[in-house]
């Protein structure tokens, strides 16, 4: 769902008396017809004050409460950012991000061993895979931006988002999962493309049955791309069900 650009985070996000900072938007207006505003670049001012508090959280391994919490507020638009796919089709009240990120969680959990996959780092990819679409948002084809853009964007985002997390191993693990998702470098990241796919197709099914939509192209979109057998038997048991119920 790529609106706008934005340099920051909205004053109200990072309230909290430990973090001083000034923040500036700048908007770019896209092909989207939604008039909710997106956010593609957060940066931070921060006081000498809060410099040296950042640099104290960012030597441990757990984030402040501070931090931690206004990360949380941040990641609190996963939860309302609706899959701009859906809302494209005119889909009614179309799932969040958080919402698709949930159920491959879910999918990484129920997944059967799979020899040299850590089954746990499979949960966790999932969960953060789509995380910096709580700055940039749902960015499709459709937005008309090339790929190396929207990896620039995404990737940037991750980075000022860790940055507010207040750096440390959390962060690092959670930019370290992010970026062997987005470069397909491991055999975890390899099953969670293939689950992110099948919770699409998944979905659009279950739209199309609950809301007589046709969703043809989402399958179509990611026929013959599944990398890994657990994909391809899942995948092929959803396009088994939506045959029976055609």
């Amino acid at each position: 769902m790529s609106r706008v650009l934005c340099k920051s985070l909205i004053p109200s996000l990072l309230s909290s008396s430990s973090i001083s900072a000034q923040f500036r938007f700048t908007y770019f207006p896209t092909s989207s017809s939604s008039s909710s505003p997106r956010v593609s670049r957060m940066a931070t001012e921060a006081s000498s004050s809060s410099s040296s508090s950042s640099a104290s959280a960012s030597s441990s391994a757990s984030p402040s409460p501070s931090s931690a919490i206004d990360f949380l507020t941040l990641c609190h638009r996963l939860k309302t950012t609706k899959r701009e796919g859906w809302v494209r089709r005119g889909v009614n009240n179309p799932e969040s991000i958080a919402d698709h990120m949930y159920r491959m969680g879910v999918m990484a959990l129920i997944a059967a061993d799979l020899p040299g996959v850590d089954r746990d780092k499979c949960v966790k990819m999932a969960i953060v895979h789509d995380i910096a679409e709580a700055i940039v948002g749902d960015i499709t084809p459709a937005d008309g931006i090339p790929k190396d853009e929207k990896s620039r964007r995404e990737r940037a985002a991750l980075e000022d988002m860790c940055k507010l997390l207040g750096g440390g191993s959390r962060a690092k693990e959670i930019s370290d999962l992010w970026m062997e998702y987005e470069e397909n470098s491991s055999l975890e990241a390899k099953v969670v493309k293939d689950f992110d796919k099948v919770e699409m197709i998944l979905q659009a099914l279950e739209y199309e049955n609950e809301q007589g939509k046709d969703l043809e192209e989402f399958f179509q979109s990611t026929a013959g791309k599944f990398q890994t057998e657990v994909g391809k038997a899942w995948a092929s048991e959803v396009a088994s069900r939506r045959k029976k119920s055609n």
